[in-house]
């Protein structure tokens, strides 16, 4: 144990964190059941446990690697590195966060109950921090709170945790200073029992839910903001969040997490599902009752559970309208083009609500004000943020575009593919303009039958592999998917 930690104090934790990207670079072909990556060389979670005992199935944090770790004399080592990132909800939408190991979320901790565990952590942040386990039942001086059960961990200093996870369940981790919390610093802390729960399940895939505040001209959120315009599923906002592939007929398990602002209601179509596990662990079964959405509050812990036996592309989301959105911000947006709303440009004085003669003349419209005063009032503009080269709204101009403009509310959603620049293996097969149904908080959950699972799966594992797919078949016709 002193030649591992003379060897972490020597910088061993920076080549570890170093090698993660390669190391996880075919985080797609996880998504086969027990083909996931493995945090030992040759082993899962699942394989190092007893002899004997139920195996349960490795879980899926897709679009998030796994925290590797070393045995060394029968405890399990991570090294986990707090420092700056940058990470990319959408194509061309990257920004500036705090994260774990190069990645925000931080990756995902998989241990199994009885594990003695050892964290070597390094701050590499511009500021003190702590690690907190969030509902691990712990000894107080591993508890993470700064001053309370630890000194603060400054710039450049290292701190070691230490202890048995004697719970089974999901669990989280995230820094102890709050505002850190909202630049990103938490992740995954998934506990498999000693025997695996009944009924068990074949998939098992596990969701962060976090919100920013970013302005469209900056790449930093606003942490002091109580108003947030991106909604992400494990980094990534609809339509990049990676779909969750299943076999028809296999039982699911999604396990939901959230440390931000904000409660979600979590809604899945298609099916009925079951809660069977809360921040708190595993929850009875004769508490168990049908529901197709959950509130997901803020802290809290969701494990849903359902059998996939309906074939579809099944929506999973936030069923807040401005969390099903992509940079949805008030008070700011582009010049709108062919329909009336809000002018700008006007002066300080009207901005200000001063006046001058009769209130309701069109001199006195409301108006985004205060400017210098030293322009003609502008283009109209609309609360939505744009524009944007697929945003669509019929026609741009002529009578018709006149005519939707008179329409009170006009406009207000819009249609916006990209699928191409959101192509993946996992999207393969889907419908032609499926990406502009996604944004925000939501995702798909993709119940496919034998053969089209293991094509999809085989293009997942090529591209993990580097392989050349195969040929796409010829384009499914307008409005076709999966349905019952």
């Amino acid at each position: 144990m002193r030649l591992l930690r003379r060897n972490f104090l020597q910088g061993a934790l920076g080549v570890a964190a170093g090698a993660l990207g390669s190391t996880w670079a075919g985080r797609a072909a996880a998504q086969h059941a027990g083909h996931g990556p493995s945090p030992v060389p040759g082993a899962t979670a699942a394989q190092s446990r007893p002899a004997g005992a139920g195996v349960p199935v490795p879980v899926n944090v897709l679009d998030v690697p796994k925290l590797p770790w070393e045995l060394d004399n029968g405890v399990k080592v991570f090294r986990l590195v707090a420092e700056p990132v940058k990470a990319e909800f959408v194509p061309g939408k990257v920004v500036d966060l705090w994260g774990y190991n190069g990645h925000n979320p931080g990756p995902t901790i998989e241990v199994n109950e009885g594990d003695r565990v050892r964290f070597l952590f390094e701050n590499r942040l511009p500021e003190p921090t702590t690690v907190h386990w969030h509902g691990l039942e712990v000894p107080i001086e591993m508890d993470g709170v700064p001053a309370i059960s630890q000194p603060l961990v400054s710039p450049g200093e290292r701190f070691t945790y230490e202890f048995t996870v004697r719970q089974n369940g999901t669990f989280f981790y995230h820094t102890h200073m709050a505002m850190q919390e909202m630049l990103g610093l938490l992740g995954f802390f998934i506990i498999h029992p000693r025997e695996a729960h009944r009924p068990a399940v074949q998939k098992d895939f596990g969701i962060i839910l976090q919100e920013w505040a970013i302005l469209p001209n900056n790449t930093i959120p606003n942490t002091l903001s109580m108003e947030f315009n991106w909604l992400t599923f494990n980094g990534k906002a609809g339509p990049a969040a990676t779909p969750m592939l299943v076999k028809l007929g296999e039982r699911v398990r999604i396990r939901l997490v959230n440390i931000g602002m904000d409660h979600h209601p979590i809604h899945l179509h298609g099916f009925q599902f079951r809660v069977t596990g809360t921040e708190a662990g595993r929850v009875p079964e004769s508490a168990w009752y049908p529901q197709n959405t959950v509130l997901v509050g803020v802290a809290q812990a969701r494990d849903l559970e359902f059998d996939a036996v309906y074939p579809g592309d099944w929506m999973l989301h936030c069923h807040l309208p401005h969390h099903m959105m992509n940079q949805m911000v008030s008070m700011v947006g582009p010049m709108l083009h062919g329909s009336q709303a809000i002018e700008t440009g006007k002066g300080m004085e009207e901005g200000m609500g001063m006046m001058k003669g009769h209130a309701l003349s069109g001199e006195n419209a409301p108006g985004f004000g205060r400017g210098m005063g030293m322009t003609t009032a502008e283009k109209p503009m609309t609360p939505m943020v744009g524009p944007s080269p697929h945003a669509q709204h019929g026609d741009s101009g002529g009578a018709g575009a006149r005519a939707k403009g008179r329409v009170p509310g006009f406009p207000q959603d819009m249609w916006m593919p990209m699928d191409d620049e959101v192509a993946k293996p996992e999207t393969f097969g889907l419908p032609k303009d499926w990406s502009a149904a996604l944004g925000g908080m939501m995702t798909l959950v993709r119940v496919l039958p034998p053969d089209k699972y293991d094509e999809i799966m085989a293009r997942v594992q090529a591209a993990g592999s580097g392989a050349r797919p195969a040929p796409p078949p010829p384009p499914a016709a307008p409005g076709g998917g999966h349905g019952h």
